[in-house]
């Protein structure tokens, strides 16, 4: 028991670390994608007259001055914002807020302008990808916008009291009165509404101020302790859902196969506790969203698509291994021991073709064209095929082989006129040990279209013959000689009752003809050909002892003078049919109705005499 359950901590541990390794390469993947998304740029800023269209933005250096002279660089809608973005995400909220319009703040508010900053940080984050490249690098602004020329558009974002327009706005520098670009006073008047939409602000009246202020790769650190938190809820219920599965999965696959050990069926508890920890996590944090940034979001859902990706291929390993093993002890319990070779070989493909789907799963995940890479391999795979055409057509001919199982290892069959005994079933050819002790090798392809005649399933064997007796045979003596014939076969322990039949069955060119025909209750060769040897020599004493004996081909000439027919018998069959030609009563073509009914059955039917009679 202490065994078990250090296995089961031992797999839901490895699931686990497996889970917390991975979401720990989500900080460095999220600040690519931070990076990505504000710091390449136009090299150069153009001028106005030859300012490119927005839907062809130059490349160019965010950081270099736009528009006239700043000291925060607020010049151009795209300067301002991505001086914004560099300030908060660097945790400089004073400096961030100078790229606030806080003219409509109320005099209360404007010393908690940096506070102001950080929340819309914190919505931008949850809420919009800031494409600063599509940002007007002009102190005009946007022109094709429909706003007007003082706005520009910064994005728009779902609320649940529907779409909410975040705007920037060319003001009047204080001093100087010199046209600088910040975030609309309007935007500004809506931070407070929409960070409490997207953050849980209660949270802030119960925990320590400095969880919402200080950050760890731009998310607060109270968001990180929820990230641990619902971690280790996913892994908890994964570990009851997989002690769960595994222990079904136990009595099933033992109940199957008899004298299993238990213990093999553990092997899909790690995948399986993975598998659920994932599809937990993913659950609950689309559930209980924590208000990471988008660019984390979609590092921590590449991230667990991977994984999950990772566990099914694992799955799928552990169950193509149980079902190798249950192949096996089946196999052992009805003896087909023939298949066994072929499970090592077939269970290794079957991972191959499960490691490639899983490759393939895990690249669309990172956004790789999975469409181009399955085009390269279908023409590299219609190489390969043409090249291993044969190759393959024996393979699909061994997988029929096994699959429909028309013969077996050590089985006696006939194929194309020839006949042998099955040695090996491979996955390229069969090999088939013939009378002359020859092993003949024949392709899987060509073995599994042929028309086989497999005598190893035969549970009886055919036992017949035609007897010949002399024409001297009299009636009686016939059916003497079938009557001793028949006990002969009802007697005989080995050969079955039902059918066992001996009748006489025509004449023959120099013998009466009797047929004999019964089943051999046995499934060996060698054992057959001693009771057939036996039924015949009883046969001959039979035979023998009812006063006759076998013909031989022969013919007899008899000399003697012809007799003619006999004239009264000859004249009374002629005034007989014309008797019935008269009355109408004439047998040609079919009887009349009436003749019909006065002969039908009245032939004595068992003969009198015979055993069958006397239950008539």
């Amino acid at each position: 028991m202490r065994s078990e359950d250090s296995n089961r901590s031992t797999a839901i541990g490895r699931g686990a670390w497996i889970l917390v390794l991975a979401l720990a390469f989500v900080p460095a993947w999220s600040g690519a994608v931070h990076a990505q998304g504000t710091e390449g740029a136009p090299s150069e800023p153009p001028e106005e007259a030859t300012r490119p269209e927005p839907d062809k933005p130059s490349v160019a250096d965010f950081s270099k001055p736009m528009g006239p002279p700043d000291p925060f660089n607020r010049g151009t809608p795209r300067g301002s914002m991505y001086g914004f973005l560099t300030a908060a995400r660097a945790g400089n909220y004073e400096r961030a807020s100078e790229f606030l319009d806080r003219r409509r703040l109320a005099p209360q508010d404007q010393d908690r302008a940096g506070e102001f900053a950080r929340h819309l940080k914190v919505v931008l984050d949850q809420t919009l990808w800031v494409d600063l490249i599509n940002l007007s690098d002009s102190n005009a602004g946007r022109s094709d916008d429909s706003l007007p020329a003082w706005q520009d558009r910064l994005g728009e974002i779902e609320t649940s009291e529907g779409r909410v327009t975040l705007l920037l706005q060319r003001v009047p520098r204080e001093g100087d009165g010199v046209r600088i670009w910040k975030v609309a006073a309007s935007t500004v008047a809506q931070v407070p509404t929409l960070y409490a939409e997207f953050e849980p602000v209660w949270l802030e009246e119960w925990l320590p101020a400095y969880l919402f202020e200080n950050e760890i790769l731009g998310n607060a650190l109270w968001k990180w302790f929820g990230l641990a938190v619902l971690l280790a809820v996913s892994c908890l219920f994964a570990m009851l859902i997989a002690g769960t599965t595994s222990r079904v999965a136990t009595v099933l696959f033992t109940k199957a196969n008899q004298g299993a050990d238990e213990r093999i069926v553990q092997l899909v508890r790690g995948p399986v506790s993975l598998a659920w920890a994932i599809i937990f996590f993913a659950v609950g944090h689309r559930v209980v969203p924590l208000g990471f940034s988008l660019s984390f979001v979609d590092a921590v859902r590449h991230v667990w698509l991977t994984l999950l990706v990772v566990a099914v291929t694992w799955l799928f390993f552990r169950l193509i291994d149980l079902g190798a093993l249950a192949l096996r002890f089946q196999a052992e319990r009805r003896g087909n021991l023939g298949i066994i070779p072929t499970l090592v070989p077939g269970a290794r493909f079957a991972k191959l073709v499960i490691v490639l789907i899983g490759t393939l799963g895990v690249l669309g995940t990172l956004g790789v064209n999975v469409s181009a890479v399955i085009a390269g391999l279908g023409v590299g795979g219609i190489a390969v095929a043409l090249a291993a055409q044969k190759t393959i057509e024996n393979l699909f001919g061994g997988i029929t082989l096994f699959a429909d199982r028309p013969v077996q290892v050590g089985d006696f069959c006939r194929y194309q006129g020839e006949v042998g005994t099955v040695e090996e079933i491979g996955l390229r050819s069969t090999r088939v040990r013939t009378l002359d002790r020859t092993v003949i090798t024949i392709p899987n392809a060509d073995f599994s279209n042929l028309r086989i005649e497999n005598y190893g399933k035969r549970d009886r064997m055919r036992l017949w013959t035609m007897i010949g007796v002399r024409y001297e045979t009299t009636p009686d003596q016939l059916r003497y000689v079938l009557a001793l014939l028949r006990e002969v076969l009802l007697a005989h322990p080995r050969i079955t009752e039902d059918p066992a039949r001996v009748r006489f069955v025509g004449f023959g060119a120099y013998s009466l003809d009797i047929e004999v025909f019964a089943y051999a209750n046995t499934s060996e060769w060698s054992e057959f050909l001693g009771i057939r040897e036996d039924v015949y020599l009883r046969f001959m004493e039979a035979i023998k002892q009812a006063g006759t004996s076998v013909a031989f081909p022969s013919s007899t000439t008899y000399l003697g003078r012809d007799d003619a027919p006999d004239p009264e018998e000859s004249g009374a069959a002629e005034r007989r049919v014309a008797a019935w030609r008269e009355e109408g009563q004439l047998p040609f073509p079919n009887f009349p109705e009436e003749r019909r009914l006065d002969v039908e059955n009245t032939l004595e039917w068992p003969p009198t005499g015979s055993p069958d009679a006397s239950k008539g």
